[in-house]
């Protein structure tokens, strides 16, 4: 098991240059066979995984560069394991409930490339080969986006790549920098997050850096103000596009707000918390006014998503254990919810080639098992008790109420307007007689999208009521990271802080 994680990482780019021999009618079955495939792995190492340990298992570490300390370091912790899983769940179902489409060979050896990006960005710890899967994603899905999405595709796609291109050169800059600034301290180039944990940063160099490595992942979660490319990616992409944007890519912010943002540079953490937790209740707010507004069911879940990344922002920056592990499940919760709902929407596209609100009415009657299914994902979007939304926004909320009640009740008021504009998209889609003589003979779910939807919602329910298996791995690990950031703290001030936010002590 000693390379399981990096054959988990490259097993979807092998196969898909071998996906370039299998012929047209072929496929898809060959993408779902290879995602099904990966998605065990994933679980397998889940079996392997220690859940009472925090700290990184499964070290991996192969020379490249060497006297440069440029290696290919793979490890898993408790918060980065289920995004490994999700990755792969979701690009297997995504592949199962894929349609026809026009070039399929070339889309999914797109999406086999994009999986080995997105699990390489989760589970490497060398900064060089981090940002290298970093970039890369931004490859395939430029692709996906430029080739197979709607008229605007092309604007889409060059907005979304220099969004996240200028934000990934800054933290390109904060990563080299700290490497000099290793280099320095203990005279041997070294790139490896874990070494780097052991460097006690100045506050005034904490301050800069910080800036590079969050614009880099502001950008990508995206916060106000810089979300202005997500609705233009999510209405323009193809169905499968915005599901594994949404599901999965956007977490790669946010994760790297707990992965590398806390344990490195703690005092600037404490320092730009109120500016950042404000900017996060602005995104909460006006992202879910701006998704009431809309009559496009995919930008409704689109602006609905970046409510959701403020709540995130604000667990992650609530630096103890309820509100960061809240987060880390919420980033779990919302790539399951948000995937399953961009599918929904692709569903009735596929029949009506519209996504308008006001193109539907009674579709309960025409569709009653795509109703229920929607029902149940949209209880999940909303954060309805004994669903998997809940969980994750109840911890984040709960953890960052210690360090601001009234931020934490202007955050809260995103999930009354969630509920709203949500309910409001299904009463207008569901409820009601059918209308359009065009709706009176749709087809309820076949049998593909079936499989594909049932187990999303089998997860809203059952994660919803039982989310120990994820919990207590996630807490292990976030109470490691959050040790490392109270020992790397060079103020008082913040050490203080940490210990009033409730970090200290037998828990």
């Amino acid at each position: 098991m000693e390379y399981l994680l990096i054959f988990v990482t490259v097993f979807p780019a092998l196969a898909g240059f071998l996906g370039f021999m299998v012929n047209q009618d072929s496929i898809k079955v060959y993408g779902i066979v290879v995602t099904f495939l990966e998605f065990v792995f994933t679980l397998i190492i889940w079996g392997f995984f220690d859940n009472s340990f925090g700290g990184f298992q499964m070290l991996t570490n192969i020379p490249i560069i060497s006297n440069f300390g440029i290696n290919f370091i793979f490890g898993v912790d408790g918060i980065s394991l289920f995004l490994v899983i999700l990755s792969a769940f979701i690009t297997f179902i995504a592949l199962i409930s894929l349609g026809n489409m026009q070039n399929l060979k070339n889309l999914i050896i797109s999406i086999l490339f994009l999986e080995m990006t997105m699990i390489g960005v989760f589970l490497s710890l060398d900064m060089i080969i981090f940002y290298l899967f970093w970039e890369l994603s931004l490859v395939p899905m430029l692709y996906i986006i430029g080739a197979w999405g709607a008229d605007k595709r092309i604007y889409a796609a060059v907005k979304f790549f220099l969004y996240t291109f200028s934000g990934s050169v800054l933290m390109l800059v904060g990563i080299l920098y700290f490497a000099y600034m290793y280099y320095t301290s203990s005279g041997v180039w070294s790139f490896s997050f874990v070494d780097w944990q052991t460097l006690k940063v100045p506050f005034g160099i904490q301050l800069w850096l910080f800036g590079a490595f969050f614009l880099g992942f502001a950008i990508k979660v995206p916060m106000f103000p810089f979300h202005t490319w997500l609705p233009y990616a999510h209405g323009q992409a193809p169905t499968i596009g915005s599901v594994i944007l949404a599901a999965v890519l956007l977490k790669m912010g946010t994760y790297g707000f707990v992965r590398f943002l806390l344990p490195l540079f703690p005092d600037a953490v404490v320092y730009f918390l109120t500016p950042v937790a404000i900017l996060s209740v602005i995104m909460v707010i006006y992202a879910a006014l701006v998704a009431f507004a809309q009559d496009d069911m995919k930008q409704v879940i689109a602006y609905s998503s970046i409510s959701h990344m403020g709540i995130i922002i604000l667990g992650v920056f609530a630096l103890n254990i309820e509100g960061v592990s809240g987060s880390v499940f919420f980033m779990i919760s919302h790539g399951v919810v948000s995937g399953a709902l961009f599918m929904l929407v692709g569903v009735i596209y596929d029949r009506r080639h519209t996504k308008l609100m006001s193109e539907f009415g009674g579709l309960a009657s025409v569709m009653p098992l795509y109703a229920a299914i929607f029902a149940v994902i949209m209880m999940g979007s909303v954060g309805l008790p004994l669903t998997i939304g809940f969980v994750g926004e109840f911890l984040s909320l709960i953890g960052f109420y210690k360090v601001s009640w009234f931020l934490t009740a202007l955050g809260g008021c995103g999930i009354i307007l969630g509920a709203i504009y949500m309910l409001k998209l299904y009463r207008k889609s569901f409820f009601g007689v059918v209308t359009k003589k065009e709706n009176k003979g749709l087809k309820d779910l076949y049998a593909h999208e079936i499989c594909a939807l049932v187990p999303m919602a089998l997860l809203v329910i059952i994660l919803g009521v039982y989310p120990k298996p994820l919990l207590f791995p996630i807490e292990t690990s976030v109470k490691n990271t959050i040790e490392t950031m109270y020992g790397n703290a060079e103020k008082y001030e913040t050490k203080l802080f940490l210990e009033k936010v409730g970090n200290k002590g037998d828990r």
